[in-house]
């Protein structure tokens, strides 16, 4: 069967967009600023991966954001970590969208690392944040949550790099209008030609994994790289592109599939 045009396939042993190995910074100050937000008072499980992470892909320097709640179980060991008002319920106030706002435009790259808890009130402030901030921005794990109710102002969002897994894809197909059909026994070829179709009408990127390749869509292109899948790959993988945007913010999907090779490579 003759590969599409727009589908670009990665090997495992080379990048695809080789250039952009040569062009990564090699110094501190011109690698990127990058904000993470995310955690409540159960778990900072998601931002502490994905400061890991993004330490590891090359960041300049990163900044993460996390609830007031959980200061004093941080304490001063965290030099960058820094808190924003939370609710009783240990999540994200509403009263914390100033600072997040304040704390986008000092970075380069936004990552909504996720571990938000379910809360009718962090889900107003996340909405209100993406409607303000009109950056590039990373989600991954439970914010994605968020916008099942209203797909629309995530996926026609543009700068917009959406990583989950593929039964998040599904329940985000089937809330879009009219639904996308998605299914785990697509074979990767008719997968690559779905997200194509559906990057016709969307703006933002999709990253998810189909067994044994990661699978990148934005603007009818679609990029595979094969890889085993790891477990909780979807912060780390979602941090490491951040990274990589950061640091190529003109050629998001460049970037991005190099990303992939990157953390797959590890």
């Amino acid at each position: 069967m003759e590969t599409p045009t727009y589908w670009h396939r990665q090997m495992a042993d080379k990048p695809y967009f080789e250039r952009l190995l040569w062009n990564k910074p090699e110094t501190r100050a011109h690698s990127g600023k990058l904000l993470i937000i995310g955690g409540n008072k159960f778990s900072l499980t998601a931002p502490g991966i994905a400061f890991a992470a993004a330490s590891k892909a090359g960041i300049g320097t990163a900044r993460v954001l996390l609830p007031e709640a959980v200061r004093k179980t941080i304490g001063k060991t965290f030099d960058e970590g820094e808190f924003a008002p939370s609710n009783p319920s240990g999540s994200f106030s509403n009263k914390a969208l100033a600072q997040f706002v304040d704390e986008s435009q000092w970075a380069d790259m936004v990552m909504l690392a996720g571990d938000f808890g379910r809360n009718s009130e962090t889900a107003v402030l996340l909405d209100e944040f993406l409607m303000r901030y009109g950056g590039p921005v990373v989600l991954s794990g439970d914010t994605l949550l968020y916008f099942l109710s209203s797909p629309r102002k995530l996926l026609c969002r543009p700068n917009t790099l959406i990583v989950l897994g593929l039964s998040q894809l599904q329940k985000l197909a089937q809330a879009w209008q009219p639904p996308v059909l998605i299914k785990h026994s697509l074979s990767l070829h008719a997968l690559v030609g779905v997200l194509n179709g559906w990057t016709k009408e969307n703006r933002s990127m999709i990253l998810t994994y189909q067994p044994q390749h990661y699978v990148l869509a934005l603007n009818e292109q679609v990029s595979t790289t094969p890889a085993e899948e790891r477990a909780d790959w979807q912060v780390p993988l979602a941090a490491t592109s951040a990274v990589w945007w950061a640091q190529q913010p003109s050629q998001p999907f460049e970037a991005i599939t190099t990303a992939i090779f990157d953390y797959s490579k590890v």
